[in-house]
């Protein structure tokens, strides 16, 4: 078993679920598999999970269903796998919490780079060296506790959007390419569209109360990227 790491693979297509199975054993994972999102839910409850391979049209409760609750209480990555693929599911996939997307039919062996790839940066944020709590005008991010908080008030992000706010505000005078905002949170192995960093950065806009149109926060550098702090 692969570093004792267990996947939670759902999906209603019992071929694809054998696959998934077949392909995460062989790789050294444990995997546990269900059919729909409430088997999914009650193996997610009983047993501690490590990545979850979700597909996004299941039936009785749906992927997107199941994303929503798993994020009110962990921030576990999530891989989607759908045979949608127009751009409107991959934005709003990720806006509700999952951290990668994976169109059907997919390569096995990219999926299970992808899963190592995600399992390594899990790892590595839950293994890394804290450091001060970072504050700007109201903003404190408390890099020891994974938490942040404005004007005294918990702000619940995501795994990609925390990752994202601790770089940006760890160096304020920088402006960060999306390509390097992308190899900084989701490593240099990522597949994914460096677009994706523009839905994350709008939905951290909106937990943390930040205007676009007049940045207190998180600034966008047209043409570039981004950097922190208020428009100059």
């Amino acid at each position: 078993m692969k570093n004792g790491c267990t996947v939670l693979a759902i999906d209603d297509e019992e071929k694809i679920l054998e696959l998934l199975k077949s392909y995460l054993e062989i790789n050294g994972y444990r995997a546990l598999c269900a059919k729909n999102g409430r088997e999914g839910l009650a193996l997610f409850e009983q047993h501690s999970v490590d990545l979850i391979l979700l597909d996004l049209m299941l039936p009785g409760i749906s992927g997107e269903e199941f994303c929503r609750t798993v994020r009110e209480v962990s921030g576990v990555p999530i891989i989607m796998l759908t045979a949608r693929v127009d751009e409107e599911s991959i934005i709003n996939g990720l806006r509700i919490g999952a951290d990668d997307y994976v169109c059907k039919p997919f390569s096995p062996r990219q999926l299970m780079a992808r899963v190592d790839a995600a399992i390594r940066r899990s790892s590595a944020d839950s293994g890394a060296k804290p450091e001060p709590v970072l504050v700007f005008d109201g903003l404190a991010l408390d890099t020891e506790n994974r938490s942040v908080s404005r004007n005294g008030e918990p702000v619940n992000l995501t795994r990609d959007e925390y990752q994202i706010l601790a770089l940006l505000m760890s160096r304020q005078t920088k402006i960060f390419t999306r390509e390097e905002i992308i190899a900084s949170v989701k490593g240099d192995d990522y597949y994914g569209f460096d677009r994706t960093i523009d839905t994350h950065i709008k939905n951290l806009r909106a937990k943390i109360g930040d205007d676009p149109k007049k940045s207190r926060y998180i600034v966008t550098v047209y043409g570039v990227g981004y950097r922190f702090g208020a428009e100059r």
